[in-house]
């Protein structure tokens, strides 16, 4: 049984470093995540959102399902946390 938890945990590994190959060179201003979406998000979020602060419109506006996700996961890993600390205290 570890054996095969080790050859999983190695694949997963290897499949991981593999997809890395593709991705841009870090800091690369062609990459296309740098390419077109900041310019509309400077030039619409105030006339969209009525926000003044460009992050907050990307977070709590354009990008809130995501925001709101990465809260839940949060929430889940503290809740954990203190399951665990509970449990050790009986």
């Amino acid at each position: 049984m570890r054996l095969l938890g080790f050859a999983l945990v190695s694949l997963f590994l290897a499949l991981m470093v593999y997809a890395t190959g593709g991705l841009p060179d870090r800091g690369n201003p062609e990459a296309p995540g740098h390419e077109n979406v900041w310019h509309y998000y400077l030039e619409k979020s105030m006339e969209e959102t009525a926000t003044p602060n460009v992050v907050t419109a990307v977070l709590a506006d354009y990008r809130s399902f995501d925001t709101f996700g990465e809260t839940i996961v949060i929430f889940t890993a503290g809740l954990a946390c203190i399951v665990i600390l509970m449990k050790r205290l009986k």
